[in-house]
């Protein structure tokens, strides 16, 4: 704890330390360093037991590497620098029900905070969608497409998970304490910054990577030129994790992104969570969405007998020879053709030489 209170989120300078040396030596080192240096000043005006009580009082869990509830896939940061920032977290405290070790398929979804209605409906739509696949949804608890997807999970009674770039004891932005607390109690808000820190411009980069990381890919609904949700995108690339877009309108500034994504190959177009099932598991059948509506009775027939039927146009007689000119068969098999779907009742006869549609097959 002591040492995820010190280190600035997403700072991998102690994390490599840590690596090399062990927690336990850091912190005593860090604690033995001249009052006049930067760490030693902060370690100095830090009070561990405090930090202790503060994460009881919130009802919050501390998890480290190595613990049973800690997320394997947070391996996957270490050696990964983005922006100067890397490295898995070297402690995250959890608010909630649900285990970080069940997170395996979860998706984000992520994107601009001042989002449009169209956006907020997607996102609100994918949320929910994603919770009825089974499939736990993780964003910021941010304003505008962050806020949907939660609530859209929560809209169906399924787990939601928020990463904070503050602590856990408080939602922000304030406005959504509510929000908060309905994702504690369904799902479990995560952040390596400990209670009572408020959120820096860095550390919401910094949480970017996390949410990269606890997910199986991240879909990125609408987005502007320069936004957090681009910069999820770029961690979830360099983490080899499905980077996915909704495209939206080409007049919206808030296309710019997810079009880029996609423009650049870096992002797969996705309308429906049934795409992002097909992109995450492809080998696990699906039901196939159609894409030009029910079949009609005429498309069942045939290929000889409806090539034959499309032939007669409404309120017309035909005779073999106005079949045979039309399509090419010869007598004989226009006869034994005309008889079959006289018998199926897509035709009917006009005397004894001549054929119609009959009413209400048109």
């Amino acid at each position: 704890m002591g040492l995820c209170a010190l280190q600035p989120q997403g700072n991998p300078q102690l994390s490599e330390l840590v690596q090399l040396h062990g927690a336990v030596e850091v912190w005593e080192a860090v604690l033995g360093r001249d009052a006049n240096s930067p760490w030693g000043r902060r370690a100095l005006a830090l009070d561990v037991d405090q930090l202790v009580a503060d994460t009881q009082r919130c009802r919050a869990r501390f998890l480290v590497p190595g613990d049973d509830e800690w997320p394997e896939s947070l391996g996957r940061l270490e050696g990964v620098r983005l922006g100067g920032q890397g490295d898995q977290p070297l402690g995250l405290w959890v608010r909630g029900s649900v285990s970080l070790a069940e997170l395996v398929g979860a998706v984000a979804v992520v994107g601009a905070r001042a989002s449009t209605s169209y956006g907020s409906h997607v996102a609100t739509e994918f949320g929910a969608d994603l919770g009825l696949a089974g499939r736990v949804v993780v964003s910021g608890l941010a304003f505008g497409i962050d806020a949907a997807a939660h609530r859209g999970a929560l809209s169906t009674r399924h787990p939601t998970v928020a990463v904070l770039a503050n602590g856990v004891d408080a939602a922000y932005p304030l406005a959504h304490s509510s929000l908060m607390e309905g994702v504690v109690a369904r799902g479990a808000v995560v952040s390596e910054a400990p209670p009572g820190c408020r959120p820096l411009k860095a550390a919401f980069l910094a949480r970017n990577r996390l949410i990269a990381a606890l997910t199986e890919g991240v879909v990125v609904v609408e987005a502007a030129a320069r936004s957090g949700a681009r910069n999820t995108a770029s961690w979830a690339s360099a983490l080899g994790k499905h980077v996915m877009a909704v495209p939206g309108p080409v007049t919206s500034s808030l296309s710019v992104t997810p079009h880029r994504l996609i423009r650049d190959g870096t992002a797969t177009l996705v309308t429906s969570v049934a795409d992002v099932s097909e992109l995450l598991s492809p080998l696990q059948p699906e039901l196939e969405i159609p894409l030009w509506g029910a079949e009609r009775p005429l498309d069942l027939l045939p290929a000889r007998l409806r090539g034959l039927r499309e032939v007669v146009a409404p309120r017309e007689e035909v005779t073999v020879n106005d079949l045979m000119s039309r399509t090419g068969l010869s007598v004989p098999e226009c006869l034994a053709s005309v008889d079959e779907l006289v018998e199926l009742g897509w035709l009917e006869g006009v005397g004894e030489a001549s054929w119609r549609l009959p009413t209400g097959k048109r």
